[in-house]
C-alpha cells in the first residue's frame, strides 16, 4: 500500500530528537565505532520558508547525519524554542525516535494521497536541493512521516 500511496517502499532515514547533540553525536559514534559528523544549523526563514501546522515558525535545529549505515540515514535532532514538530516532540516525549524517512518524486501528488488516508501535514520547510514534509501519521502508523524531495 505505501508503494500505492507514496511511490516508494523503501525507508532511507530515522529522525531522532535529542537535548543535547554534541553529547548525543559523540555517545552514538562512539556505540557504533563510527567517525562524529559534523553538526550543522538549518537555515533562516528566508531560506527555509518553515511552516509549522500552517503557520510561518522561525523554528531551527542543530543536526548530525550518520550516513555509515547500508541503506539508510540517522539524524540526529535538537530543536531550537520555536515552535516546530520537533520542540513539540520533546516538550511531550522527550527523547526519541521522531520520524521515519522516505524520498518521493512528486511531492504535492504524494501529500494529496495522504490526505485522503487522514494524514495531514504537521510541518514542511524547503534545504538546500531539496524540501521536506513532516505528515502527522502517528495516529495511524504510530510515527511521523517525513516525504524528502530532491530536485
Amino acid at each position: 500500500m505505501a508503494n500505492e500511496i507514496l511511490g516508494t517502499d523503501v525507508v532511507v532515514q530515522i529522525g531522532i530528537i535529542v537535548k543535547d547533540i554534541e553529547k548525543t553525536a559523540k555517545d552514538f559514534a562512539q556505540f557504533f565505532g563510527v567517525e562524529v559528523p559534523q553538526i550543522i544549523e538549518t537555515e533562516e526563514y528566508e531560506k527555509t520558508h518553515t511552516e509549522y501546522r500552517g503557520k510561518p515558525t522561525n523554528a531551527r535545529a542543530k543536526l548530525a547525519f550518520f550516513r555509515n549505515f547500508k541503506n539508510i540515514e540517522i539524524e540526529l535532532i535538537e530543536p531550537d524554542e520555536n515552535p516546530s514538530t520537533w520542540r513539540e516532540f520533546l516538550d511531550t516525549h522527550g527523547e526519541g525516535i521522531h520520524h521515519i524517512g522516505v524520498f518521493v518524486k512528486n511531492m504535492d501528488e504524494k501529500i494529496e494521497n495522504l490526505k485522503k488516508e487522514g494524514i495531514e501535514v504537521v510541518q514542511k520547510g524547503d534545504y538546500t536541493g531539496g524540501r521536506y514534509a513532516y505528515m502527522e501519521s502517528t495516529n495511524k502508523l504510530k510515527f511521523i512521516l517525513e516525504l524528502l524531495e530532491n530536485f
